[in-house]
This record gives structure tokens, C-alpha cells and sequence, in this order.
């Protein structure tokens, strides 16, 4: 996820985004489409303003359009396989999907989703049977990442794992 959808700024279709990627002036750039669960749009334009960026969509041209955005989540159409620049940081489609093992060997399910809050990112681990988890998506928890599998170091009480293994 490149960014998310807040509220409309001003009546010509303009919108704020909240900023979930470290290249905005490459993502939001004119002419860039995103993906979205409503399908592609297109950047006519952006800016920052106030400390926020401001995003124009082509074809959304009016106050109301705009608000009809509000929430929807932007991902860029990237190649599956493009690493991020940092080696420590991960797309969200090269994790769903992947096992997730505990560092004692102990296997605890697949990732459903990955979960962007405010304060930090957030895994969804469905398990083989159970309830999905909710791992936090930190270095200290979540050590190793590797293709198709992914180790955790759960703190007391994140899972419950049955004895019979």
C-alpha cells in the first residue's frame, strides 16, 4: 500500500493522502496509476500543502467524486518481482501468503493480510485451525523473512499453541 484516501480538500476533486511509502514523489507522480478495490486511477496531479499531500485523480473533478475516494487504499502496479530499495522492508503481496513458523520450529499458519495502522503494521497469521492472530510486524517478533516464509519470536501470550504440536 502506497497511501490511503483521507477527505477531499477544496471542490475541484482535490484529496489529501495519508503517505504509506517512502517514495511519494514517485508514486504520486502525473501520470502514475494506482490500484485500488474500485479499480485503477490515475494521478493528473500532486503537491504537498500544509504537511500533507494533496492528489488529484483524473476524472474526479468535483467535490463529491472526491469524497466518494474517501478511505480507499492506493497500491502501485508493480512488478511481483521489485524489492523495495530498503532490503529491510517488504510489499504486502510478497508476504500474503507465506508460512509463518515459530523460531522453535513450531509451524502456526499463513499470512492472510497485512494490516497498516497508524502506529505500526500489523500482520494477520490465519492458522490451520483457530482464530487469526495479530502479529505485530517488528523485527523483535518477526526476525526472519524469506520467500514464501516468514519466523516469529512471539512474546508470552501472542499465541496460543496447543501441546499436541
Amino acid at each position: 500500500m502506497v497511501g490511503r484516501v483521507g477527505r477531499p480538500h477544496g471542490v475541484r476533486g482535490d484529496v489529501s493522502v495519508e503517505v504509506r511509502t517512502d517514495e511519494p514523489e514517485r508514486r504520486f507522480a502525473s501520470g502514475s496509476v494506482l490500484t485500488t478495490d474500485h479499480g485503477p486511477v490515475t494521478v493528473a496531479s500532486s503537491r504537498a500543502h500544509s504537511g500533507r499531500l494533496l492528489v488529484h485523480f483524473e476524472g474526479v473533478d468535483d467535490r463529491s467524486a472526491a469524497e466518494e475516494l474517501r478511505g480507499v487504499l492506493l497500491h502501485t502496479s508493480i512488478d511481483p518481482n521489485e524489492r523495495p530499495v530498503d532490503s529491510e522492508e517488504f510489499y504486502d503481496h510478497q508476504l500474503v501468503g507465506a508460512t509463518v513458523d515459530t523460531v522453535t520450529g513450531h509451524h502456526v499458519g499463513r499470512v492472510a493480510e497485512v494490516l497498516h495502522l497508524v502506529g505500526q503494521d500489523l500482520i494477520v497469521v490465519r492458522p490451520d485451525h483457530g482464530d487469526d492472530v495479530l502479529v505485530p510486524f517488528v523485527a523483535s517478533i518477526v526476525p526472519l523473512v524469506e520467500p514464501g516464509r516468514l519466523v516469529i519470536d512471539p512474546p508470552d501470550g501472542l499465541l496460543q499453541l496447543d501441546s499436541g504440536g
